[in-house]
């Protein structure tokens, strides 16, 4: 028979193994009854992921470092029993602890993610008509009349484009 393994805390038998895949790397940690209980691994409703992620679960807490939202007063530790915020003020209280979190978690902690082709179609066509109008000005300024007369057709010609496309959206 194989030797029981022995809890991380106490060396005493452990009877609970977490195992948790960070990174790819594998990440085990074995407990005795006592210890899991005291750390609240036993009891669903004190054990949360946001224990493992802030890997506090099995480290003690310093003591009085536990700070308060201004708002609703939540604390650290609430975070880490329910994983969740008390309110929108505390994700800039607590932003020191997040920060660190979010960019093990994600390759940041700024969103990156997709924009809809027709936001990006109006984007450039916006930047088109923009550009359009600065050259039309300038134009107009340096009593270029000819190029003047060609930026003003091609305004129209990209409003009408645009206005084109915003009916058929709106007919289907």
């Amino acid at each position: 028979m194989a030797n029981p393994l022995k809890c991380d805390l106490c060396a005493k038998p452990a009877t609970v193994h977490l195992t948790q895949i960070v990174n790819s790397k594998i990440h085990k940690v074995d407990l005795c009854e006592a210890c899991a209980q005291a750390k609240g691994v036993t009891d669903p409703s004190g054990f949360s992921l946001a224990d493992l992620l802030l890997k506090a679960s099995l480290n003690p807490e310093p003591a009085g470092v536990d700070t308060q939202c201004e708002s609703c007063g939540f604390t650290q530790q609430d975070f880490k029993k329910t994983g969740r915020f008390g309110c929108p003020a505390c994700y800039n209280h607590f932003g020191a602890l997040l920060e660190p979190m979010l960019d093990s978690m994600h390759k940041g902690s700024t969103h990156t993610g997709k924009v809809p082709q027709r936001a990006l179609a109006r984007k450039s066509l916006y930047e088109r008509l923009t550009q359009l109008e600065t050259e039309l000005d300038q134009a107009i300024k340096a009593e270029r009349y000819e190029d003047a007369a060609r930026f003003r057709d091609e305004i129209s010609q990209v409003r009408s484009t645009s206005d084109r496309k915003a009916g058929a959206k709106h007919e289907d």
